[in-house]
């Protein structure tokens, strides 16, 4: 073993312990077991008695389940758990392991447990011997206890290892791989449930043995299946003439695999058949009384459990449709961008999540995208996201400024009867420009992604969740505001994307950066990527991924505009505008006049906004001609025109005109049918 990885668990000095050589001499294993790691050494004759190789045990107990069947596993667990428990030193017990070659033999263990002086165990250090012989010379009154034990157990042992499976096929897959077969000495099962009147065929049996046509039958038709169905009795098939006999229609093709009985048992849940179940036996010839009462009662243990898969699939389902028919039907086309989005659901039964995402287009060629998760796996929580969602969209739609958008969404989930609260990141980005103002909500931080493939976080100042900040009465969240270049792309995801068992945060952080680093180019393919790891790995949470990449930068057309209106008494909005502009003259090529136009543009909207009733709209586009300009256009709804004023040396206004004058080359005053325009105009190189 790796020392610095033994160091690192912290494993008890004399560990491995070194049985005595008599052990080995006797053919008996020895195996030292730390609690406090997990880990087990077992020596070379302990290997030899499960039939591993060394390179096919790495010091887990978890490694040797190939070696013994679930069933058996089950109790063995339960048995060292209850001396674990319950104080005692020691235990033994005999059990079964699969060998190499498919044949079981019977095996002994017997543990010591070691406890520190609270009486906390700490160590198991045992032995392993094949017990096969010893078992064979028993008596035949001894081997008889002992079948019958064993038939108990069988029921035991697959009634606990079916209470883990959650779908039909987690049933069928534990009846076939838990030994159960084997022990019971059938070949194979086959497996029908009934759907809408009829049986459907969920398990075919040996390979060959699928009849075509046998898919779905009707229950009045001559196979075995249907018989246990109507009759609501077992049928056990004694002979290869019975089976042909009494069921002409199948057995011709069957015939072939060598069948010399057959239990066919109707599965019978809540005093109605939901199907059978039929075992096949190659080298049997006929069944006592004990093999019937056996397969009855696992026949029972199988219906209890198949019903239980069956109602939690349907559960699923519903579940999950209800989630999807919440979230947006179709992405709209966002020119200037590619948009990716998905949706993986949580795999915990019926429970729903409140992840969604949403695109949401803007005028002026911007656009609006959503990531956000309500609080809880319910009904409720997704109840709580369809509703939000909408509102979400609403005040986006309505052109308010994103810390605007985010205040307001919390507002009203704060004045929902609900105490559910909500994480979300909303992101509002201009395509033509690049720029983006996000606003964070107690989320995640999103990530971007260069040209070349680089990954990077984007650290992004947030505020309370919605719903709390405006319990608290903090409804200030502060804008980021980034330029996001040709073919980057904007990563915004919840939590279950980085969530990992037994680890924080910032590892999740650092696998997902690295995942979005090493994935496909293609934006669709990366999508689905990243929720493909979360299968792999076994994540139980609900995740929402969108990914937003910018496409080639566009060059503004005669007559193209970024606008943006800006109310009275919103600093938010206000603030918005100036990164618009700023964002545009960079974009635009017109960086060597920027301060002029951002200053000349300031005082144009802080006109608007002192002297008239109502809000302003900001324009900004370029214009072609003998010479390039950029105009900025700033409208309002009062028909009074302005009119430069001298200030005078001590006067705190009546400078913004005079100010215009200076810096633009050209400015003016338009005329509206409800207001007018003051206009600005600067001459700016060609661009590169």
């Amino acid at each position: 073993m790796d020392d610095r990885v033994a160091g690192a668990l912290s494993l008890p000095d004399d560990w491995p312990a070194h049985p005595d050589l008599s052990l080995a001499l006797n053919r008996m294993g020895s195996f030292d077991w730390d609690l406090d790691s997990g880990l087990m050494h077992m020596d070379r004759p302990a290997l030899d008695v499960f039939d591993l190789r060394a390179e096919e045990y790495d010091d887990r107990p978890e490694s040797l389940a190939p070696r013994v069947p679930p069933d058996e596993g089950v109790r063995l667990d339960a048995m060292v758990a209850q001396a674990l428990k319950g104080g005692q030193r020691n235990y033994g017990a005999y059990f079964r392991i699969l060998r190499r070659d498919g044949t079981l033999r019977w095996t002994h263990t017997q543990g010591f447990i070691q406890r520190d002086g609270t009486g906390r165990p700490r160590r198991i250090i045992g032995i392993v011997r094949d017990a096969t012989q010893e078992l064979a010379d028993s008596t035949a009154r001894r081997e008889l206890d002992m079948e019958r034990q064993r038939r108990t157990s069988l029921v035991e042992g697959t009634t606990a290892a079916l209470a883990h499976a959650r779908t039909v096929r987690d049933v069928i897959d534990v009846l076939k791989n838990s030994q159960g077969l084997a022990h019971l000495g059938a070949t194979s099962l086959v497996v029908g449930l009934i759907e809408a009147g009829r049986i459907h065929l969920v398990a075919d049996g040996p390979e060959g043995s699928f009849v075509p046509g046998t898919r779905y039958t009707r229950t009045d038709e001559q196979y075995p299946m249907s018989e246990v169905v109507t009759t609501l009795s077992p049928r056990f098939i004694e002979s290869a003439t019975d089976f042909a006999t009494s069921y002409p229609i199948l057995w011709p093709h069957i015939s072939h695999l060598g069948i010399t009985s057959a239990a066919y048992l109707p599965l019978i849940a809540q005093a109605r058949p939901i199907g059978a179940l039929g075992l096949l036996y190659s080298e049997k010839d006929g069944f006592t009384g004990d093999e019937r009462n056996l397969l009855v009662a696992l026949g029972s243990s199988i219906a209890q459990s198949l019903q239980r898969a069956m109602l939690y699939e349907q559960e699923h389902d519903l579940a999950e449709g209800l989630q999807q028919a919440m979230l947006p039907r179709r992405i709209p086309d966002v020119p200037g961008a590619q948009v990716a989005v998905r949706y993986r659901s949580a795999r915990l039964g019926r429970d729903i999540g409140g992840d969604w995402y949403d695109v949401i287009p803007l005028p002026g060629g911007r656009v609006g995208v959503v990531i956000g998760d309500v609080q809880g796996h319910d009904t409720h929580a997704a109840a709580v996201m369809g509703q939000l969602r909408i509102v979400l969209r609403a005040y986006a739609a309505e052109g308010h400024s994103p810390a605007t958008v985010m205040a307001r969404a919390s507002v009203f989930l704060h004045e929902l009867d609900t105490d559910r609260f909500a994480t979300c990141s909303y992101a509002e980005a201009d395509l033509t420009t690049g720029v983006v103002q996000l606003v964070r909500a107690g989320h995640v931080d999103p990530l971007v992604r260069d040209t070349d493939g680089s990954c990077r976080r984007l650290p992004v100042e947030g505020g309370l969740p919605l719903g709390l900040s405006a319990e608290f009465g903090r409804l200030e969240y502060p804008v980021s505001t980034v330029e996001l270049d040709p073919g980057q792309t904007l990563v915004l995801f919840t939590d279950g994307l980085v969530e990992l068992p037994g680890a924080d945060l910032d590892e999740g952080m650092q696998l997902l950066t690295s995942m979005v680093r090493n994935g496909p180019q293609d934006l669709q393919r990366l999508a689905d990527r990243l929720c493909e790891e979360v299968d792999e790995r076994g994540g139980e949470d609900d995740v929402a991924v969108l990914l937003l990449r910018r496409q080639a930068a566009h060059a503004p057309r005669p007559g193209g505009r970024l606008q943006q209106h800006v109310a009275q008494g919103d600093p938010e909005a206000l603030s918005s505008a100036r990164h618009m502009i700023r964002a545009a003259v960079r974009a635009w090529g017109a960086r060597t006049r920027a301060d002029e136009v951002e200053l000349a543009a300031d005082e144009l909207i802080t006109n608007a906004l002192m002297h008239t009733d109502g809000g302003a709209i900001v324009t900004i586009r370029v214009l072609t001609g003998p010479e390039r300009r950029l105009r900025v256009d700033v409208e309002d709804r009062s028909s009074a025109l302005p009119r430069r004023r001298d200030a005078g040396q001590a006067g705190v206004s009546g400078r913004g005109l005079m100010l215009v004058d200076r810096l633009a080359d050209l400015w003016g005053v338009e005329s509206r049918g409800c207001g007018k325009s003051v206009w600005c105009e600067f001459v700016i190189p060609e661009r590169e």
